[in-house]
């Protein structure tokens, strides 16, 4: 044979074809391809689809009939199913690619896949919602008696051998408690008689009489004084609970032969403890309903105690008459804090939450203020007089320390006349220094301790040391206040958030003193303290409204 070359072979209707053989088209009509016969040649690739180097498929026919009687065969050979003439002219691999088609078909058709989407079409295809219509139901007529509704015995409110329980009485929310009006008599633990109080009157009044605040000049050196706080501990039966609630503010009677502290509490209570005596040693007067923010003994009375108030008011216990007398009455329930402003103690200034101060003349018979004036501070918290020139008072509000001068208020716009500068949050308390008044201590929210050079009052006073200290005491705690030592111009007292609990003693220039300790009887925070005026001893009050004393061996012969 002649090779073909690159010539195509034309088929009966003029058109190339793409094989080396041309198709040949049996005689006579054609039978049709059915739509399963169209899936297998589509599934096993036969037909003129398929290219490369596969050779084509013959183009001579097969008979439906022999392919269909012989499905179930699969063990025929692909020679037996065709006719002689028609196998002879198919090799070997046309003849097994034959019948792997036919293993195929069979597989395929075993499977029903044709029958299953037919399925899947009918079940796909929505069926008409069938709505339902709701039969009208008859109302059944009532009867006119009421159904039986079983209950508890306890919602019936009956006992079980059903007897009828007694009515609850229905709550109404209580009014605000009024404020104590007029004197208070000198009756501790709210007793009717006083006899309770009468060995405290009597010791109080034998210690007040000819005793004078006395300022001893501070030792000359710094060891001697670190020497004696040394010597301080807390001995057994000096831990004691005065108060029944939070103490905020405490006082320490100047007398140095027998002692008296008082503690004043969140629910206007003040109790007065005789640390000399063992036997009924502590007494609680109600005297305000607010928190009692500040107590002073008098300067030149201490027969006198002083103590203001939230809800407002400043009285005046006094021994000598066993009554509390009312000093001062605000309009508004928010004053904070009191200092004296003269060195007898007759006059005060009151300084008010809301950034007020009143000055209060105790020698007139009205409990009202003689002058008020607005300084523009928010959140006023303390206030504090100078010791030597005593027309300036110094002032702790929000981020802000500052100084101010009693005779130029005015009833607003007043202008401090220095100002304490660096604070970044509310400043907790600012005092003088009790001696000459040249230094100011600030504790601030910013977890800072300052001091403040104010031997020259200019306006800008400038800061000497800086100390970084824990104030953040959270809601249930009182405010840190850091109080002089009444013996000394340069040491300091402040409470502490360290572990294990101690009061903590700082000097002037930032350094620390000392750390009042004890593992047994000190295991709480005492924001509030306080230092005798001639003695080694230190009292600090907790948030239960109990008081440690630390001393030497100045109580031990009680």
């Amino acid at each position: 044979m002649k090779p073909m070359g690159n010539r195509r072979l034309l088929s009966a209707s003029g058109r190339p074809q793409r094989g080396g053989r041309s198709r040949k088209r049996p005689s006579g009509r054609e039978a049709p391809v059915s739509s399963s016969r169209r899936l297998k040649r589509r599934m096993t690739g036969s037909g003129t689809e398929q290219q490369g180097d596969i050779p084509p498929v013959p183009t001579t026919p097969i008979e439906t009939d022999s392919l269909s009687s012989n499905q179930s065969d699969s063990a025929s050979s692909g020679d037996e199913e065709l006719p002689l003439a028609q196998s002879e002219q198919l090799s070997a691999y046309e003849k097994k690619r034959l019948k792997n088609i036919q293993e195929n078909a069979q597989f395929f058709e075993s499977l029903s896949m044709l029958e299953t989407a037919q399925r899947l079409r009918e079940l796909g295809k929505r069926r008409p919602i069938k709505r339902r219509i709701a039969s009208r139901r008859e109302k059944v007529k009532s009867s006119g008696k009421q159904p039986i509704i079983r209950r508890s015995m306890r919602l019936l409110r009956m006992d079980p051998k059903g007897i009828p329980l007694p009515e609850i009485p229905i709550e109404t929310p209580e009014e605000p408690e009024e404020r104590i009006s007029g004197p208070v008599k000198m009756i501790a633990n709210e007793e009717q008689d006083n006899k309770v109080t009468e060995n405290l009157v009597n010791t109080w009044l034998g210690i007040s009489q000819g005793e004078m605040r006395i300022k001893e000049k501070q030792p000359a050196e710094l060891k001697k004084y670190k020497t004696s706080l040394n010597k301080m501990t807390i001995q057994e039966g000096f831990v004691a609970k005065v108060t029944t609630n939070r103490v905020c503010s405490l006082a320490f009677h100047p007398s140095q032969h027998k002692f008296l502290v008082a503690a004043g509490s969140t629910y206007g209570y003040v109790g007065l403890w005789n640390l000399s005596s063992e036997a009924d040693a502590i007494h609680q007067f109600r005297l305000h309903i607010g928190a009692v923010n500040c107590l002073h003994f008098s300067p030149s009375n201490s027969a006198e105690l002083l103590s203001l108030s939230n809800d407002g008011t400043v009285r005046c216990g006094n021994v000598a008459a066993a009554v509390f007398d009312e000093v001062y009455t605000s309009n508004t329930w928010n004053c904070s804090a009191f200092d004296f402003l003269s060195e007898d103690g007759s006059t005060l200034i009151v300084s008010h939450w809301d950034g007020d101060v009143a000055v209060v003349d105790r020698r007139t018979p009205s409990t009202s203020a003689e002058s008020d004036a607005y300084l523009g501070i928010n959140h006023l918290r303390t206030v504090s007089v100078h010791p030597v020139h005593r027309q300036y008072f110094v002032t702790a509000g929000d981020k802000c320390a500052t100084i101010f001068d009693v005779r130029n208020l005015k009833k607003s716009h007043n202008k401090a006349v220095a100002h304490m500068n660096g604070h970044t949050k509310k400043v907790n308390s600012a005092a003088f220094s009790p001696i000459t008044g040249n230094r100011v201590v600030t504790i601030s929210m910013d977890d800072r301790i300052r001091i403040f050079d104010t031997s020259a009052i200019i306006p800008e006073i400038p800061v000497v040391a800086s100390i970084a200290h824990n104030n953040f005491t959270g809601r249930w705690l009182t405010k840190f206040r850091a109080v002089w030592d009444p013996k000394r111009d340069d040491c300091f007292v402040v409470g502490s958030m360290a572990r294990p609990r101690q009061i903590e003693v700082f000097h002037d220039t930032g350094s620390k003193v000392h750390e009042f300790r004890d593992a047994e009887w000190l295991g709480s925070v005492c924001s509030i303290n306080v230092m005798h005026p001639t003695k080694n001893i230190l009292v600090g009050g907790n948030s239960s409204g109990r008081l440690h004393v630390f001393t030497d061996s100045s109580l031990s012969g009680r």
